[in-house]
């Protein structure tokens, strides 16, 4: 038999009877629906060796798709003409059956999956595929308190100098990190901005609540007009990475100084000062803050021996027995969520040293209201409070967020223009109603990280918990973040700190570090993340310039010259 013939005995009767493809008629149209019944019943009995619901030979229009079940009656056809069969070639199918197949589409189900095909759609849709776990839900969890070191003494001081309406800021703040889970996919913060906040609690008069927002709305438009007209990417493309680093760098090293003056002294956060030397013992003692810090420091490491392990299967298929068994310990101690059990210890404590809490606790938000603001409002807010914060936002809140992201995560682009566009978004709608102006920090997409967040699951689950409290507890919550231990506040702002630091160590040539660590001591000393990135900016232009030669000079002198000859002669006249 050649290869291009098929056997009879195993083809459909009426196939053997013609010796070519059965009838579709109006006579054979009930043997022929009964049929194809009983051979789909067959077949949908049988898993199906390919992926997919159907074997789909083509994708042509003009070419029918085989299903399983017709696949059985031109099983021995060779393939090169299965898949060039016209589309007359092959039968229709009958009058009924495809009222039989809309009637099982809403619920049949794809035979590896095993799921409804609706909802094997929302799944594939590219927000639930943002919210995909990429490690454990209590790794994620414990990623998701990674930020408060910083957001709960901002929002704490605002609310007791300025009288911030905290539960219209955990409502508006809640919304903001579910949108940006959605929309980004990784543990993107939402955060105060410090400049704003700075100048609201530290300097007297200290501004109203009018004036905070009139500061956020005005930085928020600034954000959205260079995201929306692409400068935002073209500074991100073009700025030095040493640069970026050492605003990075000097963040980061503030963070870590201002946690470690949370741990040693008592805080004040109404005027901003630290105050006497934290007791050694106590509810808000050092020993709760040195628990804190030793048991994260078991539970996490380094922060970042899990992504070396999963990234290296050579390494451990070598290890000997030992080293093994130290693997499966530290793998256990990864999947710890410290983060989460230091801040749910702290709440505890909360209602150990004030008890009274209890009694003073509402149910029920507050009432949201549209904040007027006045022409003086808006002159003081820009002027004192918008001005200080933009170069801010613009370098950290933004192109050091997509540095840094892009390092934490390069399989997941977060682009300038998208993150400069959500900060102008979020605060243009929830500052006309006085929630508190935010921004994405780099610091808190630092500590996310480095308790364990690596989707956009964990800011979901953050917002969901504000959603809830700002709902439930309202401004009464207040009371029990007044409460809180600052000493673990502390802790977790220190490794936050420390994370973000640590991103600067990739400038391996003494070139790079030497720009870096210029924009950094400036930055801290002057206070200003703009004064420093301006000397690095010209430090780095004054390196470049050094290291070109005379040629290149020169070279550049004769270009210059010959264009200006040509321009010459173009405009001189021809001689006849």
């Amino acid at each position: 038999m050649s290869a291009n013939e098929t056997n009879k005995t195993d083809l459909h009767p009426s196939v053997r009877r013609s010796g070519r493809l059965p009838p579709m008629g109006e006579d054979h149209e009930q043997n022929t629906l009964d049929r194809w019944r009983r051979e789909k019943d067959l077949n949908d009995k049988q898993p199906s060796p390919i992926k997919g619901e159907h074997y789909s030979l083509s994708r042509d229009p003009k070419i029918h798709t085989l299903n399983t079940y017709t696949l059985s009656a031109f099983s021995l056809l060779p393939l090169p003409e299965l898949l060039t069969l016209p589309s007359e070639g092959f039968p229709t199918k009958p009058r009924g059956m495809e009222e039989e197949e809309e009637q099982q589409s809403s619920t049949q189900t794809t035979p590896l999956l095993g799921l409804p095909r609706w909802r094997h759609r929302l799944t594939t849709l590219p927000c639930a595929t943002n919210l995909r776990l990429k490690t454990t839900i209590w790794s994620e969890l414990g990623g998701s308190v990674g930020d408060l070191g910083t957001y709960i003494p901002i929002v704490l001081a605002l609310t007791l100098v300025s009288h911030l309406d905290l539960s219209t800021t955990l409502i508006f703040t809640s919304l903001y990190n579910i949108s940006t889970g959605l929309l980004f996919g990784t543990p993107m913060p939402v955060q105060p901005m410090k400049s704003i906040a700075a100048v609201a609690i530290s300097e007297s008069p200290h501004l109203t609540i009018p004036q905070i927002a009139a500061a956020g709305i005005s930085t928020a438009s600034v954000l959205l007009l260079l995201g929306a007209t692409g400068l935002m990417s073209f500074f991100y493309r073009f700025i030095p990475l040493p640069v970026v680093r050492g605003v990075q760098l000097s963040q980061g090293l503030s963070f870590a100084f201002s946690a470690i003056k949370y741990v040693r002294f008592n805080q004040d956060f109404a005027s901003g000062k630290s105050g006497s030397p934290r007791d050694f013992l106590g509810l808000d003692g050092l020993v709760v803050a040195l628990f804190s810090l030793f048991f994260l420091v078991l539970c996490t490491g380094s922060g970042d021996s899990v992504d070396d392990e999963q990234s290296n299967p050579s390494l451990i298929q070598s290890e000997s027995q030992s080293q093994r068994r130290v693997r499966r310990r530290l793998r256990v101690l990864y999947a710890i969520p410290g983060a989460l059990i230091v801040f749910l210890f702290g709440l505890a404590l909360c209602f150990l040293r004030d008890p009274s809490i209890f009694k003073d606790l509402q149910l029920g938000p507050s009432k949201i209201q549209l904040v007027k603001i006045s022409w003086e409002d808006w002159k003081i807010g820009f002027f004192r409070a918008a001005i200080p914060q933009i170069p801010l936002s613009v370098l950290n809140s933004v192109i050091a967020v997509c540095k840094l992201s892009a390092d934490l995560f390069p399989d997941r682009e977060v682009s300038a223009t998208t993150v400069s566009v959500s900060v102008g978004v979020m605060n243009l709608v929830g500052c006309w109603f006085g929630a508190m102006p935010v921004c994405h920090g780099a610091g808190g997409l630092a500590g996310q990280y480095r308790f364990g967040g690596r989707s956009g699951a964990s800011v979901v689950f953050l917002g969901v918990a504000k959603l809830v409290i700002g709902l439930v507890l309202g401004n009464s919550f207040g009371r029990i973040l007044g409460q809180f231990p600052i000493g673990i506040l502390g802790v977790l702002l220190l490794f936050a700190g420390i994370e973000l630091a640590m991103a600067s160590r990739d400038m391996n040539t003494k070139e790079e570090s030497f720009v870096m660590l210029v924009c950094a001591a400036v930055s801290l000393t002057g206070s200003s993340a703009a004064l420093g990135f301006g000397c690095g900016i010209v430090l780095f232009l004054l390196l470049k310039l050094r290291e070109m030669d005379c040629q290149s000079l020169r070279l550049l002198k004769f270009k210059s010259e010959s264009s200006s000859h040509d321009e010459a002669a173009r405009f001189q006249p021809l001689e006849v």
